[in-house]
């Protein structure tokens, strides 16, 4: 048998044993269009599509990876939302569009409460404090000292107003009790090349790119923003070993739009718990600086209202709000 021949046979084998498994009134037919909010080559679209692929083996069925991204990840949000209720089309339940959005937007085109089936989470993924090299400062302690000593003079970036790296930044300047000045800029990638010209003096960076420019002796790292240090940078420190309670992270997860059949929901969650938590998915996230943070539909709709809550004060007192 050929080597296409015989992979051909595996996964028509485990479609049938998947099948009768699922079960025609808790699964639904055909393909599974899966939309993720943010641009291909991302963060969130790695992510998605390792569990999308490892949920295809498990199935027997296509998940389809469709990218949908525009306003902050608002244009995708709202086709998952206007999407049948039969479980065929699902995506990406985000931090920015169903935790931050709410109160960083005034207008909204979908309901983060009454227009979704919350299905499972996914990952966490935590910041990264990082200053330029001849910022004077080489720790946290240090960092905060100076800046309670020079209120106004230091600068930090973020990838725009509203993002989990903008509120990484008040958040710990109000824990912190100091005052730096926030540059939003388009993207993560613009405030990391001003930052390595020394036009700003520190950022809060996805991890991935900013522990990358760590290693490349580019810049410094002085704290983590998650509740503990990633296993990707153990080295460093979380801000919450300085500031207790500090802790800021992006995170994923599954949802589709309201009114899907709760067997359905329910069926979805557990194949998704076995997806994310596998070998393959739980390494290839952590190579990514993600942790697997596996949800109920019930604890995912939980933590997101709680979540906005704990947003929804920093943006308002950065006045963040948009119109």
């Amino acid at each position: 048998m050929s080597g296409t021949t015989r992979r051909g046979a595996l996964g028509l084998g485990a479609a049938l044993l998947a099948a009768p498994a699922l079960g025609q009134s808790l699964w639904p037919t055909g393909p599974i269009r899966f939309i993720v909010t943010f641009p291909a080559g991302g963060s969130t679209d790695l992510l998605s599509r390792i569990w999308c692929n490892r949920m295809a083996e498990i199935t027997g069925q296509p998940f389809v990876v469709e990218n949908r991204s525009g306003s902050g990840g608002n244009v995708g949000t709202e086709a998952i939302a206007r999407a049948a209720p039969d479980g065929n089309t699902i995506g990406l339940a985000s931090v920015a569009s169903l935790a931050i959005a709410p109160t960083l937007y005034r207008r909204l085109p979908f309901d983060v409460t009454r227009d979704f089936s919350y299905i499972c989470g996914l990952w966490q993924l935590p910041n990264l404090l990082i200053t330029r090299l001849d910022f004077p400062a080489d720790n946290l302690p240090d960092l905060i000292r100076q800046a309670r000593e020079n209120p106004g003079r230091f600068t930090f970036a973020s990838s725009g107003a509203g993002t989990t790296l903008h509120l990484s930044g008040e958040l710990f300047k109000q824990m912190a009790g100091v005052d730096i000045l926030h540059i939003p800029y388009r993207g993560g990638a613009p405030a990391q090349v001003d930052l390595l010209g020394g036009r700003v003096d520190m950022m809060f960076g996805n991890i991935p790119e900013a522990v990358r420019a760590f290693r490349e002796g580019k810049v410094k790292a002085l704290g983590v923003t998650g509740p503990q240090r990633s296993p990707q940078a153990p080295q460093i420190p979380a801000i919450g070993e300085f500031l207790p309670g500090y802790a800021v992270t992006s995170w994923g997860g599954v949802c589709g739009p309201a009114g899907i059949a709760p067997g359905i929901v329910a069926r979805m969650a557990e194949l998704g718990r076995q997806a994310v938590e596998s070998t393959e998915v739980r390494r290839r996230y952590e190579e990514a600086a993600a942790e697997v943070w596996w949800k109920s539909p019930a604890d995912l709709a939980q933590f997101r209202r709680a979540n906005e809550e704990s947003f929804a004060a920093l943006i308002r007192a950065a006045g963040a709000v948009v119109e």
